[in-house]
């Protein structure tokens, strides 16, 4: 929730929780992985249908090696692997940790089959479970952070399960639904008129403050200046996104970054991905199956450029994610997030209208205007761990808040996303801002 998966393999510094807490969040992040791969048929597990999807059954490989290859070998001597050559297929990136197989020919291996994997999942959990039960203290000190940032970044493939799975789907011409059953529900009415939230500029801290997980990006914590500005109440809809089309948006050159239009021409956009247009309705592919394009739900699956575009169409901007940060520093949270299994963006109804901030957390990943770099002071983790947050600061556009594919655990006001500019299958979407008079 990098190019994700480039984004899906973040590090932290290493912030410990109980041992029995730590055990107990590892078997259920663990356990929640099956839960999301459960609706798949096995067909569906190993298709890879661009570079930046991964197939199911590698995320769930993946996940594995990760605690063989940064736990395991190190805790137990006596550890053993069921297949030497996972290490070089389920390895994403890790530059240090050997060699690995391409990336965009993840979707070719066939075997190991799913059911081989299970049992190498299996292999792993028996094995990590022996090691943290049975581990003196000092050996535990050792390891228990990089167990902790195992069951985050576990997470996050958790979150690309879904979104890769949506991809793949998306592309077989039948609909094929991920769950049978509209879980989504949502019948509000369209939210009423975009409101505005003031904030005073002055001198502000973000960052990560080390009370607890983050990410080694988020670090350290630090002063930022900020002009008085305004966030839009709620996120961006459906309904405001179909003006900006049948406004021209996607025809008028000057509201786009030149990159921006040079992708849209490219790439022939006319819409967020996912939406086509049946007999004078907008459609949208869901993981329930293709459906119209409800008018109240926050519009998702759009690139940085598309809102930016937004962004100046409407006369406003994106929000600096100081300034996100910032306003969200009190808000509980709160959200649909993957918890909640309806794996799609839901709107507000009119009781929710009014100035304070709404849908910051959960739903969709709004994009921010701010290029993703290090923060000041910032120092990478040695060795592997320390490979991907510091090499990826280039490039790349921060987005904050977490996503309906986001697991409430997961997510902080701290919590820094990044994605290239022309990413859109990810739930991405829109929060306004513009200066204070």
């Amino acid at each position: 929730m990098a190019s994700k998966t480039q984004s899906s393999d973040k590090n932290n510094s290493g912030n410990g929780c109980s041992r029995e807490k730590l055990i107990e969040s590892y078997k259920t992040v663990r356990q929640f992985s099956h839960t999301l791969a459960e609706p798949l048929e096995i067909e569906d597990y190993v298709v890879q249908s661009m570079p930046d999807v991964s197939p199911t059954k590698w995320h769930l490989a993946h996940t594995s090696w990760f605690f063989e290859t940064f736990v395991l070998s190190k805790a137990l001597s006596d550890y053993k692997s069921p297949n030497s050559q996972y290490a070089y297929l389920f390895n994403s990136y890790y530059v240090q940790a050997g060699e690995r197989h391409l990336r965009p020919k993840r979707g070719l291996i066939s075997r190991p089959t799913v059911e081989e994997t299970y049992s190498y999942r299996n292999h792993v959990d028996e094995s990590m479970l022996q090691f943290m039960e049975n581990a003196d203290d000092k050996e535990w000190q050792q390891l228990e952070s990089v167990i902790e940032i195992g069951v985050h970044h576990e997470q996050q493939h958790q979150e690309l399960i879904v979104t890769d799975i949506k991809h793949v789907l998306s592309e077989n011409p039948l609909h094929p639904k991920y769950i049978n059953n509209d879980r989504n529900g949502n019948k509000a009415d369209i939210p009423g008129d975009l409101k505005w939230a003031d904030f005073d500029g002055g001198l502000f801290y973000i960052g990560n403050k080390g009370s607890g997980f983050g990410y080694d990006n988020e670090y350290p914590e630090h002063k930022v200046y900020l002009n008085s500005y305004k966030l839009g109440s709620r996120l961006v809809t459906n309904s405001e996104y179909i003006e900006f089309i049948e406004d021209k948006g996607y025809e008028t050159p000057e509201i786009w970054l030149s990159e921006g239009w040079a992708t849209v021409e490219t790439n022939n956009w006319n819409a967020p991905l996912y939406w086509q247009k049946q007999n004078g309705q907008w459609m949208q592919f869901t993981l329930t199956g293709l459906r119209k394009v409800e008018p109240d739900e926050p519009v998702t699956h759009v690139s940085y450029f598309e809102a930016d575009a937004f962004a100046r169409w409407a006369g406003s901007r994106l929000p600096t994610e100081s300034e996100w940060e910032v306003a969200a520093s009190n808000i509980e949270i709160e959200g649909n997030f993957v918890d909640d299994l309806k794996f799609h963006p839901v709107g507000l109804d009119n009781s929710s209208n009014g100035n304070s901030l709404k849908q910051m957390y959960g739903d969709v990943w709004e994009w921010t205007q701010s290029s993703y770099s290090a923060y000041p002071g910032y120092k990478t983790l040695p060795g592997a761990l320390g490979e991907y947050n510091g090499k990826f600061m280039c490039n790349q556009m921060v987005l904050r808040g977490g996503s309906c594919a986001t697991s409430k655990s997961h997510i902080r006001k701290t919590y820094r996303n990044f994605f290239p500019t022309n990413a859109r299958w990810q739930f991405m979407g829109i929060r306004l801002a513009k200066d204070s008079e």
